[in-house]
């Protein structure tokens, strides 16, 4: 399944093999936080993020850089 999250003015497209909307709202809160209160790589992901692709209870964060990929815990 495919669902669409604005991430600092940017559309991502979000991947998943359910369609679990807690999920997706626990991804958006987790965004939200890492935007103010994030460490410098995970600002770095986000400022270059192409998709991201839940799986499970992670979500994980594709950019253009392979290194700048990151996995983030949902709850």
């Amino acid at each position: 399944m495919k669902m669409f999250i604005t991430i600092q003015n940017k559309t991502v497209p979000v991947y998943s093999d359910e369609k679990n909307k807690k999920k997706f709202n626990l991804l958006k809160s987790a965004l939200e936080a890492k935007v103010s209160k994030g460490r410098n790589a995970i600002k770095k992901c986000l400022d270059s993020i192409i998709s991201i692709e839940i799986i499970g209870c992670e979500a994980i964060l594709h950019s253009l850089n392979e290194r700048d990929s990151l996995a983030l815990s949902l709850y």
